[in-house]
């Protein structure tokens, strides 16, 4: 019986041995979202902390991601409107100061990384969202001299689903999501 539990485990260690993990690097990895504002123009906002994990394993068609995006660190452009987007119409970070997105369905295509599915929290409401996944490089960082993988990806969706309504329709409740990210693997 001994051997038969030894050999699960060996073999159980051994499928995960093909994984590669990740840490998101936060100097070049930035969400970026769209807005239309009164219908006047597109407005762009981005978040400059973000921390978390990817593990990626092609040949097993497997995968997961795990991140942390710290949303007192919105970025709008000048200092007023930071703090409007802070307040409790809308990201409301004294209650919620993190959002996260954890994924843990990644579809490949030819060993490449193509979409992520998985639950977005944000302002305490989970919902599902698929990412997708465009430009997936991975390499020796050239100046670091350190494996690394980088990529685009990319979502749309309606922040009321998430309980942020305020000022729909005037400033739309669709939201366009694009988010360069880098990662260094551990």
């Amino acid at each position: 019986m001994k051997y038969n539990i030894a050999l699960v485990l060996a073999l159980g260690l051994s499928a995960n041995a093909f994984a590669d993990s990740y840490s998101i690097d936060p100097k070049h990895t930035y969400p970026v979202f769209e807005v239309s504002h009164l219908g006047f123009s597109t407005q762009r906002g981005r978040f400059d902390k973000v921390s978390g994990k990817v593990v990626l394993d092609p040949a097993a068609g497997t995968g997961s991601i795990d991140v942390t995006i710290d949303t007192n660190s919105i970025d709008m452009g000048f200092e007023e409107w930071n703090e409007h987007m802070r307040d409790a119409k809308f990201f409301n970070t004294k209650q919620f100061p993190t959002m996260t997105f954890k994924a843990d369905k990644i579809g490949y295509v030819d060993g490449k990384p193509y979409s992520a599915a998985g639950t977005l929290t944000l302002l305490g409401v989970s919902k599902p969202v698929t990412l997708t996944i465009s430009r997936v490089n991975c390499g020796i960082h050239p100046m670091l001299r350190k494996e690394m993988c980088g990529a685009d990806v990319s979502t749309t969706l309606k922040r009321s689903d998430f309980g942020m309504s305020a000022y729909v329709p005037a400033v739309g409740d669709e939201i366009r999501i694009n988010i360069a990210i880098e990662a260094y693997k551990d």
